[in-house]
């Protein structure tokens, strides 16, 4: 039992170190010209087809509760997350952005509390503080300006906030669906509910702008892993270790992104990094003890 909570615990781990290097790879691609929706619809339409190839086999959706469900999923996950996030990048700084983004598993604790009573341990509240001031540490890397912007920043949480939610709308669905099935579906709906927004931005995916092979290894890379594979192992991951657990890993995607940063974009990394990753590493530790004294009244009870 131990060595399959370990699997989910690496499953989650990897999903955290491919999504830090997705910000990187979409910065390559807005260099290479395309724009934000562009980059999206490539990616989910690779992850819907690649996941009808894994798994070509169709359920029955039960209710039209269920089939609502699915579609807010696709809105939450998809269309409105990553138009929240990207258009927030026009208004407001990238630091704020990903600070704002690091509020993710503190949001979903919260919404996990007020739908599904989720217990919340002084554990938590205390390592959750001290994790996300490692985060702080990483995101300003030194360089400790934070310009609000209320536009941007509205923008940034609204997204966060859509992300919450949709961890608590595969909380409802994961039991009764498969897990590829459910990820399948949230590729769908979330290009069905982008289509409005190509009224707006019309979709052009010419020839010359695909052709080149930085274009599409980041797209293939884009679709089939960090959003195919690696929203199958996230939804896995919170089926089998809880939407809390899985999303504080989230506390790292701002130090990958650097990381990657640096390697791929040539960018410093200082001792303030190393500091916020020491930071985030005992903050997780501490969060996810739990309260030994609590325990044991409840055991003897």
């Amino acid at each position: 039992m131990q060595h399959k909570r370990l699997v989910y615990h690496a499953m989650a781990g990897f999903t955290t170190l491919i999504w830090g290097t997705t910000m990187v790879s979409s910065k390559v691609l807005l260099q290479a010209g395309m724009t934000p929706a562009q980059i999206l619809f490539c990616r989910f339409a690779l992850g819907y087809v690649f996941l009808w190839m894994l798994y070509p086999r169709t359920h029955r959706i039960r209710s039209l509760h269920d089939e609502l469900l699915f579609v807010a999923m696709g809105i939450m996950a998809g269309s409105l997350y990553f138009l929240t996030e990207n258009t927030a990048l026009v208004y407001t700084q990238a630091t704020n952005v990903s600070l704002i983004c690091a509020l993710v598993p503190l949001v979903v604790a919260i919404l996990s509390w007020l739908f599904y009573r989720d217990r919340l341990t002084r554990y938590f509240w205390f390592g959750s503080t001290v994790a996300f001031t490692g985060v702080a540490f990483v995101v300003f890397n030194g360089n400790f300006i934070l310009k609000l912007n209320p536009i941007g920043d509205l923008l940034a949480f609204a997204a966060i906030c859509s992300w919450s939610v949709y961890c608590q709308l595969v909380r409802r669905l994961q039991h009764g669906y498969n897990t590829l099935f459910i990820t399948r579906n949230l590729f769908f709906y979330g290009l069905l509910t982008l289509t409005p927004y190509f009224l707006y931005e019309p979709l052009s995916l010419s020839k010359e702008l695909l052709s080149p092979p930085i274009v599409w290894i980041n797209l293939l890379f884009l679709g089939l892993i960090a959003s195919a594979l690696c929203y199958a192992m996230w939804n896995t991951a919170m089926r089998e270790l809880g939407v809390i657990t899985t999303n504080s890993y989230i506390y790292f995607s701002p130090l990958i992104t650097l990381f990657t940063a640096a390697i791929v974009l040539s960018e410093q990394i200082t001792a303030f990094i190393f500091c916020g990753t020491g930071l985030i590493l005992i903050g997780l530790w501490i969060a996810s003890r739990k309260n030994k004294k609590r325990s044991n009244q409840l055991s003897l009870s």
